[in-house]
């Protein structure tokens, strides 16, 4: 493999996750001596399923299956989600040896609560695929055929989705560490932080235990030029952004320990004041999809399907 070869990361992400991403490049250039070439998939054009059930959902659930038409069946591509923060070089992630897969995922999750695994439970091994690793000349994924074998009937979301069923269980490596993807977790060993809780990222909420870790890299980004107060104030205007996030870029750091958790709450109060609704978008197209699937159900059941 070529040094010169930039290090592709596609990144999935819907309009409201838009600035979240250009802090997750700032992320892994700032950490990364090679070239790196980030692609936000924003807004593709992607066919829907018939059935609501198999629809996606989020904006972006099905980008990640045109990434190796995206990168033309050539060389590697990574993948990742709008809502992370990258700690180390993504070399390391990107030199992962594929051993005769054709996907690289992660290893194992961790420092999850044990209370949450259901007793008696078969164990599965679970596809975290969140962060993968793609070896494009040899997926042949087509982002309409693999839409039009949704409706067939071949598989469903869930099998697609969670199982990754479109590819051999044999070309699946479960080669990625999980500190290159730590779900809401952050220690020395950390590569990649990733902010899964969509009610708690730290751009939506004051809820965050590692919040700080993002704030540091947006103050980083102003400081340089990277990224303009006007650029923030519009996503807070647009509704994606909370209201309280510039009080806590400017302020948060500076206010002591001891009064962190109220300076938090008084935020808190300033969001709900405004009318701030997280993810608003994405939950009112969550809605409209459960609406879709009882009428389509309903259809089904009286034979007008």
């Amino acid at each position: 493999m070529s040094l010169a070869e930039p290090i592709r990361v596609f990144v999935g992400a819907d309009r409201s996750q838009q600035l979240a991403v250009h802090v997750l490049e700032n992320s892994i250039r700032r950490h990364t001596k090679d070239p790196v070439e980030v692609i936000p998939m924003v807004d593709l054009e992607l066919p829907i399923p018939i059935d609501p059930r198999n629809r996606a959902r989020t904006g972006f659930s099905f980008s990640r299956f045109c990434i190796p038409k995206l990168a033309a069946y050539r060389g590697r591509a990574i993948y990742m989600d709008a809502d992370m923060q990258v700690f180390k070089d993504i070399r390391e992630l990107w030199d992962l040896p594929f051993d005769g897969r054709k996907v690289l995922i992660q290893k194992e999750v961790k420092h999850l609560d044990q209370t949450l695994k259901l007793d008696n439970a078969p164990q599965k091994r679970i596809k975290q695929c969140a962060v993968m690793l793609l070896d494009c000349e040899r997926l042949d994924w087509d982002i309409d055929r693999i839409v039009a074998q949704l409706d067939r009937g071949d598989y469903d979301y869930e099998k697609l989705m969670y199982e990754l069923c479109i590819v051999a269980e044999e070309e699946i490596g479960f080669e990625i560490p999980f500190e290159w993807n730590s779900l809401e977790h952050f220690d020395a060993n950390t590569r990649l932080i990733h902010y899964t809780d969509m009610g708690t990222q730290p751009w939506v909420s004051t809820r965050n235990p590692n919040a700080e870790l993002w704030l540091h890299e947006v103050r980083q980004m102003l400081q340089s030029g990277l990224l303009s107060w006007e650029q923030v104030q519009a996503e807070i205007q647009a509704g994606y952004f909370r209201p309280s996030l510039l009080r806590d870029i400017r302020w948060r750091h500076r206010v002591p320990g001891a009064l962190r958790q109220w300076f938090d709450r008084a935020n808190a109060s300033l969001d709900r004041a405004c009318g701030y609704v997280p993810h608003k978008a994405v939950y009112e197209a969550k809605r409209a999809r459960n609406q879709a699937v009882t009428e389509y159900e309903r259809r089904a059941a009286h034979g007008n399907n």
